[in-house]
């Protein structure tokens, strides 16, 4: 809802005084959340993290990224989601700067410091290195810097553990003290649930979203999964070359299954995200239009 954030068109205004009609014919409210196909874009919001316009990245003909606008807003919790090969982690590098695009505009503010946890992290079995001498590799901090970041994301008794002998849960929190060693103000996490059970995301989704709170850093989280989300996530922005449909999730506490399914407390830190798409897609990813309504 990037017309919205920025609130500086005369279309966006009058979107949000009448309400809007999807293309599957379903009415949406001025705070539907979602956005409602095609408009004049928004400008570059230079108060966000990161702001970026038209994205369009092609290598060698093959259209992976396809004019994608998005903020990463300070203090917000923006979940990236999408399908297999949509997109998402070249999004990221290109966000981060690691990859350029052939066309659009990215906008990085001037104090910008990024912690990135990456979606995959393989230790060497034969790597003798403590969990202590890992966080500090080629990072500025001591000992008690180091515990500090480790009690933070709750793993204070691996501090002098072997890194190849702590857990695949126990890893993916030194990898994110890793990241907070840092100070960042904006924390890129690329699915840092994978391979983990719903208890276990559900205590990584309420940790991340006690450290937004206590911090006040911007967080981008690309997920997996595109329908459950994080509950905490301020905006969901679905991807598939392009921006498919974007909006906030709804709290899993409404949906009285998944209470039973997980739990209440494991419940809350779950929200489901509705899709609302006015196309489809072809098997080679292109966007096709949704002859049905749906979708």
């Amino acid at each position: 809802m990037l017309a919205r954030k920025v609130g500086t068109t005369a279309l966006a205004a009058e979107g949000e005084a009448k309400g809007h009609v999807h293309a599957t014919g379903e009415t949406c409210g001025a705070a539907c959340g979602h956005d409602h196909g095609p408009r004049v874009p928004a400008p570059i919001d230079r108060a966000a993290l990161v702001s970026a316009r038209g994205l369009v990245l092609s290598p060698g003909g093959r259209t992976i990224l396809d004019h994608v606008d998005i903020d990463l807003p300070q203090g917000e919790i923006v979940t990236l989601i999408g399908p297999n090969g949509a997109g998402k982690t070249t999004l990221v590098r290109a966000l981060l700067g690691l990859e350029r695009p052939d066309a659009g505009e990215i906008v990085r503010r001037g104090d910008l410091v990024i912690g990135y946890a990456p979606q995959r992290f393989d230790v060497d079995a034969a790597l003798p290195m403590t969990v202590e001498r890992f966080l500090r590799l080629g990072l500025a901090g001591n000992r008690a810097a180091v515990a500090e970041a480790l009690a933070e994301v709750g793993a204070s008794r691996v501090i002098d553990s072997q890194l190849v002998a702590i857990s695949g849960g126990e890893l993916q929190r030194v990898v994110l003290a890793r990241a907070l060693l840092r100070r960042p103000n904006l924390l890129v996490l690329d699915e840092p649930v994978r391979g983990v059970d719903y208890a276990g995301e559900a205590e990584l989704y309420t940790l991340i979203g006690k450290l937004r709170s206590a911090r006040g850093f911007g967080v981008l989280l690309v997920s997996h999964d595109l329908h459950v989300v994080m509950a905490a996530s301020d905006r969901v922005v679905c991807l598939n070359r392009h921006v498919c449909c974007s909006g906030v999730p709804t709290t899993v506490a409404q949906h009285p299954e998944y209470t039973r399914l997980f739990g209440a407390d494991a419940a809350r830190a779950f929200a489901v995200y509705e899709h609302h798409h006015d196309h489809r897609h072809d098997l080679a990813g292109a966007p096709l239009p949704d002859e049905k309504g749906k979708g």
